[in-house]
């Protein structure tokens, strides 16, 4: 495998992602961590990510001694500044910035680069205040930008190398390729990595962490995570998982009956329906802070799971469906000054009063995966490409204070939206579709009368991680159609817009 340390930048997991799509395994540790944990795992490569802190200050993390002189080593941003400082190098803060992209002049040989044009022929991403200022003795530089003279270096003699650049994110040319070259050409690694061959590891390993008779429970919420979870574990254990789907009230239209018709019925697996949508309704009266809104979800869940955690003899374990992107959005993974973006009611464990131990399957996979093991498990097309649903459901697609009204408005328009969506065969081109329900009444006219009603806000980008995404381009024929439908059919709404904002600088969700 390789190993990646995590030095707190928001798009560290891209680099296990292309590492992974190139076929070679790759896990991610903070930096903070005890690396000899991983190391005994013996690792044929390290990866140094980026991160937002600057080594030209004492207090900031550095890679662990212990990796030196064991494996070859590449560093990303961060992670050759700390690589440049740690060998005897000099970083500096200085005019020498870059942020977006960068023509890379490539002008000396280096393994990273096989394959790839030499001079000034594909783009990079930078993002960086911080430069390299002087080399370590035994690097040489072997690409260069306008504001990085050492966007590239390379000491062969040692296998270490350093980028200022991202390779990582789809804005950079070749960057997969550089990635595949370290593992391969540098490291020595054999392609080996699959969702055919993480399947029969993931079930191994539950296998092992549940026991030949623990219970497991599995909160269903019928979107594809906790489904390809909930699938994933039966598999596994058999009778002795029980899924519990607790309909908050906050779903989209018809998906309850969807859940309860697949699993209950089709999959034949054990099915608990706990309608609990008045009690979480109660809880969001007057909230309109969206961490709030999110905590009290949370918090809320676990309160119904634990009383039907009770009524399950013999409950010892729970399971989720949560996701890598979950986990780096909601904690600071290098402990370091790195900032959280929202947080998911899935993450940051259980408390104790629950006494269920939890089962993340999906912990360290992206979306795409998810996707790919689903169809490995024999999950329908209809359910393993839908489109990516929040736990909390449509309450932060509600800005602002919640009521039944207002979701029974959201999900009606929200249903016009993608029922056009599919009608117009676009649904597999978008990563992701949905209606807001803003906070603020327009005036309108309509049948010669006044109206005062809400604005309806409309969503859709491509991505295939969802960690950066661009807006979907809908024609104004498209836009204006949906826009009518929803006017006219949808009482409390009287005015439609779309949403042209990429991530970042937004996020796909509104809350």
């Amino acid at each position: 495998m390789i190993l990646i340390i995590d030095f707190g930048s928001q798009v560290t997991q891209l680099i296990a992602r292309r590492l992974r799509e190139a076929g070679f395994y790759s896990e991610i540790m903070p930096s903070t961590s005890d690396v000899n944990k991983y190391l005994v795992k013996n690792p044929k490569g390290i990866i140094l990510s980026g991160g937002p802190n600057s080594v030209t200050q004492i207090d900031t993390p550095r890679a662990p001694y212990e990796i030196w002189n064991s494996v070859p080593v590449l560093g990303i941003c961060y992670g050759q500044q700390t690589l440049c400082e740690q060998l005897g190098g000099k970083v500096e803060t200085g005019i020498n910035r870059e942020f977006g992209r960068a023509k890379l002049d490539v002008i000396a040989d280096c393994p990273l680069f096989y394959n790839l044009p030499k001079g000034t022929d594909f783009d990079v991403w930078m993002s960086h205040g911080d430069h390299v200022s002087e080399l370590p003795d035994g690097f040489k530089v072997v690409a260069c930008s306008a504001g990085a003279p050492f966007a590239a270096i390379a000491d062969h003699k040692r296998r270490y190398y350093g980028v200022q650049f991202h390779p990582e994110v789809a804005q950079t040319n070749g960057g997969t390729q550089i990635l595949k070259n370290f593992a391969e050409l540098i490291c020595n690694c054999e392609k080996g990595w699959s969702m055919v061959t993480y399947k029969y590891q993931a079930i191994q390993k539950i296998k092992e962490q549940v026991g030949k008779s623990g219970q497991v429970i599995c909160g269903l919420s019928g979107g594809v995570d906790s489904s390809v979870t909930a699938v994933l574990l039966h598999e596994a254990i058999g009778e002795r998982l029980t899924c519990v789907f607790v309909d908050h009230g906050l779903l989209r239209k018809g998906e309850a009956e969807e859940v309860i018709k697949l699993f209950g019925n089709h999959l034949n697996i054990k099915l608990i329906h706990k309608d609990a949508s008045n009690f979480f309704l109660s809880k969001l009266k007057g909230i309109s802070n969206p961490e709030q809104k999110r905590k009290i979800i949370g918090a809320s869940f676990i309160d119904v799971f634990t009383e039907e955690a009770h009524k399950i003899e013999g409950a010892e374990y729970l399971a989720q469906g949560t996701l890598y992107p979950d986990v780096i959005e909601s904690i600071s993974i290098s402990g370091g000054k790195h900032v959280t973006i929202k947080s998911h009611h899935n993450v940051g464990g259980l408390p104790e009063h629950m006494r269920l131990k939890l089962v993340e399957p999906l912990r360290m996979l992206f979306k795409d995966e998810v996707r790919l093991l689903g169809k490995e498990l024999g999950l329908p097309e209809v359910l393993v490409n839908r489109h990516p649903f929040p736990g909390p459901g449509l309450a932060i697609r509600i800005p602002g204070s919640i009521s039944s009204e207002k979701i029974n408005i959201l999900r009606d328009a929200d249903a016009i939206y993608l029922e056009e969506i599919r009608k117009a065969g676009l649904y597999d081109e978008i990563w992701q579709a949905f209606a807001v329900l803003l906070p603020v009444k327009t005036v309108g006219v309509m049948g010669d009368q006044r109206t005062y009603e809400y604005v309806c806000g409309l969503r859709a980008v491509t991505s295939t991680d969802g960690m950066t995404a661009d807006i979907f381009p809908f024609t104004t024929e498209f836009l204006a159609h949906v826009s009518t439908r929803i006017v006219n059919e949808v009482s409390g709404i009287n005015r439609v817009v779309y949403d042209y904002t990429s991530k970042p600088p937004g996020t796909i969700e509104w809350e």
